[in-house]
């Protein structure tokens, strides 16, 4: 597969106007991922924790922030990807920075599986959902609890509840980010338009979001894809302007 993150692209995305802190290599290694690019995603664990300056304690955030990225993007672009994309971040991932079965877990999720009763982490669930979508939510999960099974609405439900909601490594500006980086390689609007509002929703301003999407949108450029017309038969890329605030 071609090399694509020279270091010229690093210097794009880094200098990017108004692109969050620390967010930069969330945003890569989710896009690269949903792109099906595993192999590069341990380029931008290293890129990140090589940094002048950065301490072990630092390495280990960073290490830990990536993973709950990936983890969080297979509620996007599925679990298979994400199982890759984290088999190859392991495979470069130092072992002071892993975080072994049954040990310490900084988001808990194993606890909160076995150990919260499921009403209360299902109302987080649905108060996260709600706060992405604001005064339509109602509107939203009512299309999929009516999409000719309501097993679409209870996925949702299920995926906001223990795996989006969980805000315990990253916040929910940092998740929405998450998901725009999902959801831009695969050309679905419809459900890019609501978590770029819903963003905004998190905390993250219209000059953040912007920067996040064009990152997201360079690094797919760079992958491959282009703007395809309405009516292409083959190609890879957008059939559509991507959606944006």
């Amino acid at each position: 597969m071609p090399k694509i993150l020279l270091p010229s692209l690093w210097t794009s995305i880094r200098s990017t106007p108004n692109l969050p802190p620390q967010s930069w290599y969330l945003i890569a290694g989710v896009t690269l991922s949903t792109l099906n690019r595993p192999a590069d995603i341990p380029h931008v664990f290293h890129h990140a924790i090589q940094q002048d300056g950065v301490s072990a304690e630092q390495q280990l955030a960073i290490a830990r922030r990536m993973r709950e990225a990936l983890v969080k993007a297979a509620a996007i672009g599925g679990l298979p990807k994400s199982i890759n994309a984290l088999l190859a971040l392991k495979q470069a991932t130092p072992p002071a920075l892993l975080d072994p079965p049954l040990e310490y877990s900084p988001t808990q999720r194993s606890a909160e599986l076995y150990d919260v009763p499921a009403s209360k982490i299902l109302s987080r669930g649905q108060s996260f959902f709600d706060q992405i979508y604001g005064k339509v939510s109602k509107r939203v999960m009512g299309q999929m609890d009516r999409s000719g099974t309501e097993d679409l609405g209870v996925t949702a439900r299920l995926m906001y509840a223990y795996v989006l909601s969980n805000t315990s490594v990253l916040t929910p500006a940092e998740s929405s980010f998450v998901l725009i980086a999902g959801l831009i390689p695969q050309d679905v609007n419809p459900q890019l338009k609501g978590h770029l509002k819903g963003a905004l929703n998190n905390g993250a301003s219209v000059a953040e979001v912007r920067a996040v999407r064009e990152v997201v949108v360079h690094l797919c450029e760079a992958s491959g894809m282009t703007r395809l017309g309405e009516d292409a038969t083959n190609g890879w890329g957008w059939r559509g302007e991507v959606a944006n605030l």
